[in-house]
């Protein structure tokens, strides 16, 4: 009988750990090009029993102390992070160049030290002169803060025993690399058994560590996708550079939920957190104005009250203009060919600009309704209804879907003073006194409740 002969190597991607028998030019996992390596095929052998940390337990005898999170001193953060930093737990906060994450955890570093505890914050981008001149700027200052300009892993770690923190903050692992180790600084093996160190040493130790991760074009985390899978905790801090506000969200959280945002304002004085950040995203007016309509939507479990603007006008070239600025685009489109097919409303040779108050981008489905109306009050010239707020998902036949979280919706909406809410039909919410809830099957309707009587 022929026996199959056992092959001497086999492949794995270098970014997620993806194995295959044979080489091909894109990872089967991660679809990551060029990352599949040649390795040494793994021998099998008998497996003995060694020693144990800690013997196993019941789980009801577990110590749960040692996973309750500590307060950071920034609400925001706390929020996303599920009550604060967990001792020996590590973070990735990724972001654009400029978003303000230096800024944010220099913030954080000086309510740690402030707060009793030791901070070494380690940068690998700027000089401590630098840091120290921002922190001074921002009002960051505190006694037991120490700073460390180092790009070497066993620098790093030298200032870890020195110091011997409750918090380390590495400002970016992308910068730091170890000698021992082949490839430049930002590499893929470097990142990974950089990272790999820092975590050891932070489980060992109980530190709770906050890494700062670069970002690729596209705003993925840069370097091996097995750095998310390594750590505690992935934060995304969002915003655009034409704008102040600033948003953090968890991708990934051992210690809390997936679903919270929070929200910050960058100014020259520093990072300040927006507890009720619904006023930046609304234009308030004596008298209402063609071409505007009021929504809430959901960040996570929050909700957000946002204006949608829109401008209609008649086009000068042979392909009208359609233009978006915190809005999907696809998804105008798709709203604006149903607004002329199935409202009635003539767009075909008119330019369309569509926008968002504030910088903020909503890209929920529930916005669809607010965006229609406001392009068909602006094509018609016609204000809506004063104190109006809009929610509810348009499909392509002009129905109005239900969607979530409609009451938390009603109830920020009217927190806020507004008076009347147009929802889809079917939708039964429990309504906040004083608040009128006018609801549309489609699209047709909801123009005609949004029109003054």
């Amino acid at each position: 009988m022929a026996t199959s002969k056992a092959r001497s190597s086999a492949y794995m991607c270098s970014e997620c750990g993806w194995k295959s028998a044979q080489w091909v030019g894109r990872c089967g996992e991660c679809q990551a090009w060029s990352t599949v390596l040649e390795v040494g095929a793994p021998k099998l052998r008998e497996v003995r029993a060694g020693a144990v940390t800690a013997p196993a337990q019941p789980i009801g005898h577990i110590d749960i102390e040692a996973a309750k999170a500590v307060s950071t001193g920034v609400d925001e953060l706390d929020r996303v992070l599920g009550g604060g930093l967990v001792e020996g737990a590590v973070v990735l906060v990724a972001g654009e160049p400029g978003v303000g994450k230096s800024t944010l955890l220099l913030e954080v570093a000086a309510q740690a030290a402030n707060a009793g505890g030791t901070v070494l914050y380690v940068t690998g981008e700027e000089s401590t002169s630098q840091v120290r001149l921002r922190a001074g700027r921002i009002g960051a200052m505190a006694q037991r803060l120490y700073l460390a300009a180092e790009s070497d892993l066993s620098a790093v770690v030298a200032h870890i025993e020195a110091t011997n923190p409750t918090l380390l903050i590495v400002d970016s692992i992308q910068t730091i690399a170890s000698a021992d180790i082949d490839g430049a600084a930002g590499g893929v093996t470097q990142v990974r058994e950089v990272a790999g160190a820092l975590i050891r040493i932070a489980k060992q130790r109980t530190i709770a560590t906050v890494l700062v991760g670069h970002v690729t074009k596209d705003g993925s985390i840069a370097g091996p996708r097995v750095l998310e899978h390594l750590v505690d905790v992935v934060l995304q801090f969002e915003g655009d550079r034409d704008y102040s506000l600033r948003m953090i969200r968890a991708a990934k959280n051992r210690y809390g939920p997936t679903d919270e945002v929070g929200c910050f304002e960058l100014t020259d004085s520093g990072i300040v957190q927006l507890s009720d950040p619904s006023g930046l995203f609304v234009n308030r007016r004596d008298e209402p104005v063609a071409g505007t309509c009021v929504t809430v939507t959901l960040e996570g479990r929050r909700p957000l009250v946002a204006e949608v603007q829109a401008l209609v006008g008649p086009s000068s070239l042979n392909s009208p203009r359609r233009a978006t600025s915190g809005l999907d685009s696809a998804r105008t489109a798709m709203i604006l060919a149903v607004l002329e097919r199935r409202g009635g409303i003539v767009l075909g040779p008119h330019d369309v600009f569509a926008a968002t108050v504030g910088g903020v981008k909503l890209s929920e489905p529930a916005v669809d309704l607010a965006l229609a109306l406001a392009v068909a009050s602006a094509a018609l010239d016609r204000p809506l209804l004063p104190g109006l707020v809009a929610m509810g998902e348009v499909g392509l036949s002009g129905e109005l879907r239900p969607i979530s979280g409609v009451e938390r919706r009603l109830a920020e909406a009217h927190r806020l003073g507004f008076t009347h809410a147009i929802v889809p039909s079917g939708q039964v919410p429990q309504v906040p006194a004083g608040l009128k809830v006018l609801q549309a099957s489609d699209i047709s309707t909801a123009i005609r409740a949004a029109s003054p009587k």
